[in-house]
């Protein structure tokens, strides 16, 4: 059999993921998921837009540094200064990607570059051999091609390999095309630009109508072989297209797919569990792959197929996506050892032996309180213990709260903020809302919560609860998360790490502002 072509995966769930409101990532946080593509060994990581913020910058620098395996890609626009820019945060490492772009569709050359065609096709041009004087790997991205013209596009895409473009990706970027017509428009595109066989076409598809996947696939059959994508499918408004659907779908469908990944799929749950926990963006039960319920099997009649044959009603084993059929592996007499043992087997390493200590910390912690512990669980108290890390400038100290039939709720908290101990009270409509209140009695913050979300990590009534929290204050919006088996504790634990999050200096803006 002839063997299956390369389908190169370029991740970009630290830029484009990142886009999504609220789920602005730190450093630390962007190099934890870096390195989590890279054990899955995805081929491009799009750390970020350094041009955007010193924030961005740093990340970038800091994924750079710590990804060895693999391509590092950084975005700029089609300008001097932000080509530059990627170059400092990339660094003279190997190899690493500068990706530039400039729109080519009639509605955003008018509307928001106020520029010509043919001072489009020459910014593109530039764009590209000036980006070739730091990296002989050059992606060029015509922003909306999915709305372009097809001859202007082929004009502009003819023109920038010969200026040393190795890669040229098709956006979709408002997600306004469908499969047939997306499939269609890469194969004009590789058929009619004459010197289409010196670079490698990608699609990097948008959610708005439901079809980032079934287009990016479409164009992988008609010759794409790079697909940008994110995990869990994370992105601005609707969304990208989902790394482990495309991944999936492709290593299934083999007998109509002429190319594969070389990614290890079993990193695939572990990866998207820590991209929900760092975002605070929950992942639907029914999601494909990566959803609790993608594997289950309620009707009988399933039920009794998959016990005779796993085949009947399962096209790919849940352990070949990194879902374990051995949940319940530890308690309150497992040892340090076989935590860490644990843990790395679930894809977790730690910086230090101090991060390992404060993990372990709570895990007996928990134990105490919960006789079986889960790798949900386990999971969770390693995010808890990043979300720790770093500048906590308050603290909850102390809790008590208040709530019976017919009378308002009461909480009194104790916070340490910057090392000064400050308590009050507030009433509320629940448990929580009094909780909140008190909080920002306490902080003034001037902060509007959005969003706030609740999940039982396992199952039980002893299960640990995952509380996610949206804050939003003129304009910058920031999610926090917080567990605990005390679902207001947890509650209390979310809105703490959101405003230490609000608290904290802002180093980033939004790349597109």
């Amino acid at each position: 059999m002839k063997k299956p072509e390369k389908l190169i995966i370029f991740d970009t769930t630290l830029r484009d993921g990142e886009q999504s409101p609220g789920a602005s990532m730190t450093r630390d946080e962007k190099v934890r998921i870096a390195r989590a593509l890279e054990r899955m060994r995805v081929d491009v990581i799009e750390a970020g837009f350094p041009a955007a913020s010193v924030g961005d910058f740093e990340a970038v620098k800091a994924v750079s540094d710590a990804v060895t395996e693999g391509t590092v890609c950084a975005l700029a626009r089609a300008l001097d200064r932000d080509i530059e820019r990627s170059a400092q945060a990339l660094g003279k490492q190997a190899p690493r990607r500068i990706h530039t772009f400039i729109a080519t569709s009639p509605i955003h050359m008018e509307k928001k570059l106020r520029m010509s065609a043919d001072d489009v096709l020459a910014q593109a041009v530039h764009a590209v051999k000036y980006a070739r004087q730091f990296t002989d790997d050059v992606e060029f991205s015509p922003e909306d091609a999915g709305r372009s013209e097809s001859d202007f596009l082929c004009r502009v895409i003819e023109a920038v390999i010969a200026a040393g473009a190795t890669t040229i990706n098709i956006p979709d970027t408002v997600g306004y095309n469908i499969p047939g017509q997306f499939g269609s428009l890469l194969r004009e595109l590789i058929d009619r630009i004459p010197n289409a066989d010196k670079a490698i076409f990608s699609v990097h598809c948008h959610n708005d109508l439901g079809l980032a996947v079934a287009n990016s696939l479409s164009a992988v059959l008609s010759g794409a072989r790079q697909v940008e994508c994110t995990i869990n499918g994370l992105g601005e408004r609707a969304g990208n297209a989902a790394l482990e659907e495309l991944v999936m779908a492709v290593r299934t469908r083999q007998d109509v797919f002429p190319c594969d990944t070389t990614l290890d799929v079993s990193q695939i749950v572990p990866c998207s569990r820590l991209v929900s926990s760092v975002t605070g963006f929950a992942v639907q039960p029914n999601k494909s792959i990566v959803g609790v319920n993608a594997f289950a099997h309620e009707s009988g009649i399933h039920q009794d197929g998959v016990l005779k044959s796993r085949e009947t009603y399962e096209i790919m084993r849940a352990e070949d996506v990194g879902w374990s059929a051995n949940r319940m592996v530890m308690g309150k007499h497992s040892g340090r050892n076989a935590f860490r043992t644990r843990l790395a087997e679930l894809g977790v390493s730690f910086d230090s032996e101090e991060a390992v200590n404060e993990a372990f910390s709570r895990f007996k912690t928990l134990a105490d309180k919960k006789h079986e512990i889960y790798d949900e669980d386990l999971i969770a108290l390693v995010t808890e213990s990043e979300l720790a890390e770093g500048h906590e400038r308050v603290k909850l100290l102390s809790l008590r709260v208040c709530s019976e039939t017919g009378e308002t709720p009461l909480a009194k908290i104790t916070l340490s903020y910057d090392g000064e101990e400050k308590s009050t009270s507030a009433n509320g409509g629940g448990p929580v809302d009094a909780t909140y209140r008190a909080i920002d009695k306490l902080l003034n913050s001037g902060s509007h919560l959005q969003l706030y979300s609740v999940k039982a990590i396992t199952s039980g009534t002893d299960s640990l609860g995952e509380v996610s929290v949206r804050i939003e204050k003129e304009g910058r919006i920031i999610n926090g998360q917080g567990a605990d088996t005390d679902i207001v504790i947890a509650s209390a634990k979310a809105y703490l790490h959101a405003m230490n999050r609000l608290l904290a200096p802002e180093l980033r803006s939004h790349p597109q502002v």
